[in-house]
């Protein structure tokens, strides 16, 4: 049986403890700090391009979760389809990427923001004008190389943005 002196297992951590102390911290600082998202994040959110859109509904079929809902009524002059209601529920959305993938016109994107939460399920659908893109609802480049050109480069924990509020 082998002696050991008592103590040294608590010496150990505490030497551990006071080394990393005194280091420059690596964590983000959340709510101050925030790093960019990588490029190609799929955020919680879907854009959507009206003017792209021609209400083929290719991205509600292939849609796993059954997330979008697309009401659209045809135009006998020029024999198109008009979309009259479009409808996400973030919600249910896993933010797979499959009905950007799907959309043969492009027009449907991921968001690059992840910070939606919403204290009302009812919150959580989106329709029509509240699936534009704007500033606050930047489009992801997930899917579309062009849009990712001018998104900002990814940070790393030691390269910092700070926000000024």
């Amino acid at each position: 049986m082998k002696f050991e002196r008592y103590g040294i297992g608590i010496a150990r951590g505490m030497m551990v403890t006071f080394k990393h102390l005194f280091r420059h911290p690596t964590v983000s600082q959340y709510p101050e700090q925030r790093l960019n998202m990588s490029r190609r994040t799929r955020g919680n959110e879907l854009i959507w391009n009206n003017v792209k859109c021609t209400g083929c509904v290719t991205c509600a079929k292939s849609c796993p979760q059954g997330a979008i809902h697309i009401e659209t009524t045809v135009d006998p002059a020029t024999n198109k389809y008009n979309v009259l209601k479009i409808e996400v529920d973030t919600g249910y959305c896993i933010q797979c990427g499959l009905c950007v993938e799907a959309c043969p016109y492009e027009a449907i994107y991921m968001g690059y923001s992840v910070e939606r939460a919403k204290y009302r399920r009812g919150e959580l659908v989106q329709a029509n004008e509240m699936l534009l893109a704007s500033p606050d609802r930047p489009a992801s480049g997930y899917m579309n190389p062009h849009i990712a050109r001018e998104l900002p480069r990814q940070t790393l924990l030691v390269e910092k943005i700070v926000e000024k509020r």
